[in-house]
Parts: structure tokens; sequence; C-alpha cells
């Protein structure tokens, strides 16, 4: 049986402060230049690609800025930073993140399913890198413009 698969071209809101990438392409096979969209991508997070078993986003994060500090219990977790310096820090328990790191560019995070972690911006420009999560973790088509618009809507 064959599948009739959609194809959908980046949408995009947006205006001289940035773009916004708005659709999330899953189920659907899709390619793009990853890089090119993260170094794009003004939102503090946009869904990208969500699928039955993983889910990829986009992050943004300003200079001084956090991830936040979360505990993905069913979800693995993979980070690549794009571009930009941060401190990752990860343990077993919230208020033991013994598991310090500082990253750049082209390096990769891995945090399994159930670990406490934060990013953090520790450099002059924001922060840029993508996410990808086993199962997915936010719903189809997120997108979060500011830290504040993703502490909301997951309280």
């Amino acid at each position: 049986m064959q599948k009739n698969w959609q194809h959908t071209e980046n949408f995009r809101i947006g205006n001289n402060h940035g773009i916004y990438p708005t659709i999330d392409h899953g189920p659907f096979p899709y390619v793009f230049n990853i890089r090119q969209q993260a170094l794009r991508n003004r939102a503090f997070r946009s869904t990208v690609w969500t699928g039955k078993h993983q889910q990829l986003t986009l992050m943004n994060i300003p200079v001084g800025g956090e991830i936040g500090l979360e505990n993905h219990s069913e979800n693995d977790q993979f980070i690549r930073i794009i571009s930009g310096q941060a401190l990752v820090q990860m343990g077993t328990r919230k208020d033991q993140l013994h598991y310090r790191k500082n990253i750049n560019s082209d390096d990769a995070v891995i945090i399994p399913a159930g670990t406490w972690h934060n990013i953090t911006n520790t450099g002059r420009t924001p922060l840029k890198l993508y996410s990808l999560y086993a199962p997915f973790a936010h719903p189809k088509g997120t997108v979060h413009l500011t830290k504040n618009d993703a502490d909301e809507a997951e309280s």
C-alpha cells in the first residue's frame, strides 16, 4: 500500500525582528537545512517535526537566559548546539546538579530520561540549538515565542 504523503513548505510569520517557523511538518517526510533554520529561529521554542516516536524542536536562548530546570521522566533528549556558548548542568535530583560542563557550537548533549537538567546561555550572542525528544515531549505544532510563554503553557 502506497502512502500519499503531503509536503508543506515552511510558512513563516515575522517582522523586522525575526522569523518564526510555524508549521510542524510531522509525521510526513521533510528535508531542510537545520543549521539555517536554527540560526533564523527567533522563538524560544518552535516545533519543526513531531512523529509517532520522536520530536524535533529549535530553540533560541537569549544572552543570560536558560532553558530552565526540567526533567522529562519518559523522554530521552539529544541537544546539539548550532551557535553560542552555554553551561549544561545535570543530575539525578533537582538540588544535586553535579554534572557541569561548558559547551559550544557543534557540541552535543545527551540527556537520559529522568535526569534533571538545565542549559544556561553564557555567551555574548543568542544560543541556537535543536533538540530531539524520544518520544515527543510537547504538543504537535508547539511554538513558544518566549520562555515566559513556555513556562505558562507548562504550568
